[in-house]
């Protein structure tokens, strides 16, 4: 695939997300209506989407083609997402103004509702989520409805696999709703204190500390938690959904990680090499601000190294599954060796 055609291929890709996004959005009705609109503000700011595409090229590659229950998990995984930046911009964090060059939620709409809006996205994002239980419309109702009689799932017109209902058996419907379970499990859980929150928390407590107390591992630590958690969950939910067996789940975990590590390692190095035009940021802040990285820790030469071994165990983990994934092993090696 030539850097057109990746080009053309990921604009697709990012305006199909935006569009089941939209799809998801909470209605701005009632006397709650301003967190309602705090939250529509915050998850029409833009962003390149980049875990729900990554979840939605695994499905695929793993043979997933229900479309409408991956859409409800890509939208969960971008308000997770985007609630996790509602709350980084607040003045008890990193009291950002701007972002993606336009306001803030918090500074729009005030800190307390900023709170709120984050918190909201994080519920609701599992209120979508769970919609994967059920037919688009509900036609159908919960795959586990009483009603539908003995050794069939509720009638109606499902999407899994394009079946009419009423043709799917228990030990499908069981299927079905086993790995949105697990699905969901995952995402809690690299959403959570031990997944993103947990590495949050350990690089809030690294700020008041001196640099030399940041040990290469507390900074593996934090870029595995802080960044490659979501990316781990992005991944795996969508082999999971897909019927992915618990060993090409754990392949997709590692190669997952090991693109957010060298994601983090590479934002190190273009703090200390890149453009600040092509970044649209100034470079040399981490030095400034006296900033332990990967970089400072382990030298220029060894951190690209690492990047580059990361890079090739993550595209190798990739090779070994048989489905297409062409356009996926290439956004993974854009994201790891970007310059901006």
């Amino acid at each position: 695939m030539n850097t057109n055609e990746f080009d053309s291929r990921l604009k697709e890709a990012a305006g199909e997300a935006e569009e089941i996004l939209r799809r998801f959005l909470p209605e701005e009705t009632g006397l709650q209506r301003e967190l309602f609109e705090a939250m529509n503000y915050s998850l029409t700011a833009g962003g390149k989407r980049l875990r729900p595409i990554l979840m939605r090229e695994t499905y695929r590659m793993c043979g997933g083609t229900d479309e409408y229950v991956i859409g409800c998990f890509m939208a969960a995984i971008e308000m997770i997402h985007t609630y996790s930046l509602v709350h980084d911009d607040l003045p008890a964090m990193d009291n950002d103004q701007y972002r993606r060059g336009r306001e803030t939620t918090w500074y729009v709409y005030g800190d307390a509702m900023g709170i709120l809006a984050g918190d909201g996205l994080l519920n609701y994002a599992f209120e979508t989520a769970l919609k994967a239980a059920k037919c688009p419309g509900g036609e159908c109702g919960s795959f586990f409805d009483a009603s539908a009689g003995e050794g069939k799932a509720a009638a109606g017109n499902c999407p899994d696999g394009g079946k009419p209902a009423g043709e799917h058996s228990d030990s499908e419907a069981l299927s079905r709703m086993m790995r949105i379970w697990r699905a969901l499990s995952v995402l809690a859980g690299k959403a959570g204190a031990g997944g993103m929150i947990g590495g949050q928390t350990v690089d809030i407590l690294a700020e008041g500390g001196k640099p030399e107390e940041m040990t290469e591992e507390k900074l593996l630590f934090i870029h595995r938690y802080k960044t490659a958690a979501l990316i781990q969950a992005a991944m795996m939910v969508g082999a999971i959904l897909a019927g992915a067996s618990e060993e090409q789940v754990a392949d997709i975990e590692k190669c997952a990680a090991d693109i957010g590590i060298a994601f983090q390692i590479q934002d190190d190095i273009l703090d200390v090499v890149g453009d600040s035009r092509e970044l649209g940021k100034p470079v040399g802040s981490d030095a400034q601000n006296h900033k332990q990285t990967y970089v400072t820790l382990k030298g220029m030469e060894q951190s690209k190294a690492d990047v580059e071994k990361l890079s090739l165990e993550a595209t190798a983990i990739l090779d070994g599954f048989p489905g297409e994934h062409t356009f996926l092993k290439q956004l993974i090696l854009t994201l790891i060796h970007r310059s901006k």
